[in-house]
């Protein structure tokens, strides 16, 4: 017990180390931050995630910036992603599509152009009585690496089975 009447625990006091079910691979993005794709387990059901680390000074580790995946929208994602042309037209963003994860909120992707670079946007939108809206959960594909991504994506759909 602590003079301020707290109990300490060392265990309590070490950070959760990052453990993916497996890891499929990373996209850099530059200034100490990565892509990371990989498959987990909630609750007894395998996803796909896609989220965004970084490696600094005084943190390291995952962002809230990320995105979760079941095999439904997998099975509609890939073949999407796949009927996209090797370079993007046009300088406006594109809505491709929009998948219901649970009531209220939708995965959407898009094609965004940021800073006059073109990327494929997974984000997350919701429509509650106190928000309408993106949220922050989400990431940002370059759209250069459009085709790495979708290996990851394939080889994380083989992983994810249907419950």
């Amino acid at each position: 017990m602590s003079s301020l009447g707290f109990c300490y625990d060392a265990r309590m006091a070490e950070v959760r180390q990052f453990k993916p079910l497996k890891e499929l691979g990373d996209i850099p993005l530059g200034a100490g931050s990565v892509l990371k794709f990989y498959v987990d387990e909630f609750k007894g059901h395998k996803y796909g995630s896609i989220r965004t680390f970084v490696a600094g000074e005084t943190y390291s580790g995952p962002t809230k910036s990320g995105v979760t995946m079941n095999a439904r929208i997998l099975d509609e994602a890939i073949p999407l992603l796949e009927k996209l042309p090797a370079a993007p037209d046009g300088a406006a963003d594109v809505e491709l599509a929009r998948w219901p994860k649970k009531m209220g909120v939708e995965l959407v992707a898009r094609i965004t152009v940021f800073k006059e670079t073109h990327g494929v946007d997974l984000r997350e939108w919701v429509e509650e009585a106190e928000y309408k809206g993106w949220s922050k959960k989400g990431v940002r594909i370059p759209y250069k690496d459009l085709p790495k991504a979708l290996a990851y994506l394939r080889e994380m759909k083989s992983l994810v089975a249907k419950a």
